[in-house]
């Protein structure tokens, strides 16, 4: 089992910045590559971005290629997801998510994918 726990959301103007944060527990962390997800009232939740177990591979939703950033602290247990250039329609409820990779450098972008999910945090852009 792994425990999820999200932190970081809140209310920010259109151009601005969030850094969310996501303290994993319950099992190693290296064991487990991690992602995050968002959910948009009215839709379904999508793929943001995801990090391998090492940390060296990742992969971004188009729509937020060059302005969000994800990284992990293995020491600390914690995967990060530094948002940048926010924009209206980044508002959403943001999940993190993982699931035990068999391979250090692979990352899945599906949410079936997953098999652990926190609790999820509201990010809301103004315009």
């Amino acid at each position: 089992q792994v425990q999820l726990v999200e932190s970081g959301g809140g209310l920010v103007q259109a151009g601005g910045s969030l850094r969310l944060s996501c303290a994993a527990s319950g099992r190693t962390f290296s064991t487990v590559a991690m992602g995050w997800f968002r959910q948009a009232p009215g839709k379904e939740r999508e793929f943001v971005v995801a990090i391998s177990r090492s940390g060296g591979n990742t992969a971004y939703a188009d729509s937020v290629k060059g302005r969000f950033a994800i990284s992990r602290d293995n020491a600390l247990n914690t995967v990060y997801l530094q948002m940048n250039s926010l924009k209206p329609e980044d508002t959403a409820v943001y999940y993190c998510a993982a699931y035990l990779a068999t391979r250090t450098w692979e990352v899945r972008s599906t949410v079936m994918e997953y098999d652990y999910w926190g609790q999820g945090t509201q990010v809301t852009v103004s315009s």
